[in-house]
């Protein structure tokens, strides 16, 4: 067995794809348009994980992947708080959040361990970023910044 992908609904496509391409840095890596029965399924890479995702496919499909599914026809999908969280490994969580802050995107867990922060993608969606490797030191204004929102 192997992991395939996570899929999220998602209300605006546009203002998803921002989020999770522009401000995150995914990569759109496939995508399908079903006219018939009304859904556009995007299909996202972290840019780490591309050759994986290119040499995964002579295995059969393509991993690990995030699946953003948006229905033509709206829905109502609530705040997605059962759901848990998607994890990202990142470089340095500092960098990140400040960029992530400077794009609009509120932290609402800042990284005052230097290891772990949570912001929240525009249809509610958890996303925990990770330092890699070894905690970075605490830093300004990280470590007095209080909690926003939900996580």
């Amino acid at each position: 067995m192997r992991y395939l992908h996570t899929m999220l609904r998602v209300r605006d496509l546009d203002a998803a794809l921002d989020f999770y391409c522009n401000k995150l840095g995914l990569k759109e890596v496939r995508r399908r348009v079903d006219e018939k029965n009304r859904y556009t399924l995007v299909f996202l890479a972290g840019p780490d994980d591309e050759k994986l995702v290119e040499d995964s496919k002579k295995a059969g499909r393509d991993a690990p992947l995030l699946e953003l599914t948006y229905n033509w026809d709206s829905e109502d999908y609530g705040e997605a708080r059962h759901f848990g969280h998607l994890a990202f490994e990142v470089d340095n969580i500092y960098e990140t959040c400040e960029r992530l802050m400077k794009a609009g995107v509120t932290i609402n867990r800042p990284p005052r361990d230097g290891v772990m922060a949570f912001v929240r993608s525009p249809d509610r969606q958890s996303v925990e970023l990770l330092q890699k490797g070894a905690p970075l030191p605490a830093a300004e204004p990280w470590k007095s910044m209080p909690n926003t929102g939900k996580w």
